[in-house]
């Protein structure tokens, strides 16, 4: 239903959508406002709203779907990096 109702932000790739999951991604700063008007726009005008406490502002790294986005990358979370590199190594089939 959101991918449905921001399909034309989606295709521009101004937005990316996961089930109730909305991140507002463009590169530069001018138009990052509008485009966050059209998302609420749009949403309300569809019977959805979003919980502005979950809302994240003018941030250079964000938590999306397990792992994080920024600028430059997209990684892992560090606590799930932890999690891996914790793992014992498994030493018989029976072990999988």
């Amino acid at each position: 239903m959101i991918n449905e109702i921001l399909q034309n932000l989606i295709n521009t790739k101004e937005v990316a959508s996961f089930i109730d999951n909305v991140i507002v991604g463009i590169e530069e700063e001018e138009g990052h406002d509008e485009v966050v008007e059209k998302v609420v726009k749009w949403l309300v005008e569809n019977d959805l709203y979003i919980k502005l406490e979950e809302c994240k502002w003018n941030v250079r790294e964000v938590g999306f779907l397990r792992v994080v986005i920024g600028l430059e990358e997209i990684k892992m979370k560090e606590k799930k990096m932890k999690q891996v590199l914790k793992w014992s190594t498994l030493k018989e089939v029976k072990d999988v």
